[in-house]
């Protein structure tokens, strides 16, 4: 792909995306813009990846690329494409990662007809082991989708799904990763607990995590199978099973997805 990929906004979203498409080497970094109000930000970017052509003006990088990421926050959305709008012809694609804001209220934002590609990425594209989930409105042709869909791919799976779940999806993959880093580093207090060093208990618990989801995702095999296979008869792992299913664990991350996903619809409706 040889066209202009333009990022308006470079926080931790935005930064995991750049990082994901240069590590994946899907893109050039000379064929990325950026911009961003904060200079300093822009510095840390360019330093980390030089070529990358940087501004402090958004409607520069609208201008001139091909494909735009608005990677801001939800309540700047706004400001930002009634900033950029006059600058937005037909043929750009518009891609958004913004919880809570639906295509149709985005389109509104722009006030004409515009591309736009809703999607919704995780911070693990930083490292190509991200979740982003995408849809389209009805000005995106299946050529376009077939131009964009190797950027999303860069970051890891790509799932396409109606817009209706996207507040499931948010609180599936794009806020998880905040509960595996818990995990992660509950499990290495315990480990601490134990007398053990806190770099070495670290290195160790997200290793455990990280082999465990890679045993699901490329084994196929129903969770609760996996773990059963674990669990021998009056074991170690049975009674820390026990405890966890005392103490609500299940419980609690169902009903922690569920008042994300709640806000999520309420950020929308805002």
């Amino acid at each position: 792909m040889k066209k202009k990929i333009g990022f308006i906004g470079t926080g931790n979203m935005g930064s995991a995306m750049i990082g994901g498409l240069i590590c994946q080497k899907t893109v050039q970094a000379d064929q990325i813009l950026v911009s961003d109000r904060n200079r300093q930000t822009l510095d840390k970017i360019s330093s980390a990846w030089p070529g990358i052509q940087c501004s402090v003006s958004n409607t520069e990088t609208a201008e001139k690329a091909d494909i735009l990421i608005l990677a801001v926050k939800p309540h700047i959305y706004k400001p930002v494409i009634e900033e950029i709008a006059p600058h937005i012809h037909e043929g750009k694609i518009i891609i958004t990662i913004a919880a809570g804001i639906t295509i149709s209220q985005a389109q509104e934002m722009f006030g004409k007809k515009v591309k736009i590609i809703r999607t919704m990425p995780n911070t693990p594209a930083l490292v190509g082991e991200g979740v982003t989930a995408y849809c389209c409105n009805s000005g995106i042709s299946s050529e376009d989708e077939s131009e964009v869909l190797p950027l999303l791919k860069s970051f890891g799976i790509v799932e396409k799904i109606g817009e209706e779940y996207f507040h499931s999806v948010i609180a599936l993959c794009g806020s998880s990763p905040a509960y595996v880093f818990m995990f992660i580093e509950a499990m290495a207090d315990g480990a601490v607990l134990q007398g053990m060093s806190r770099e070495q208990a670290y290195r160790m618990a997200s290793q455990a995590v990280l082999g465990a989801a890679k045993m699901v995702r490329d084994s196929g095999t129903h969770p609760g199978i996996l773990k059963d296979s674990v669990c021998s008869p009056g074991g170690t792992t049975i009674e820390a099973v026990r405890t966890l299913e005392e103490r609500g664990m299940r419980s609690a991350v169902i009903e922690a997805m569920d008042r994300c996903a709640a806000r999520s619809k309420e950020m929308t409706k805002g």
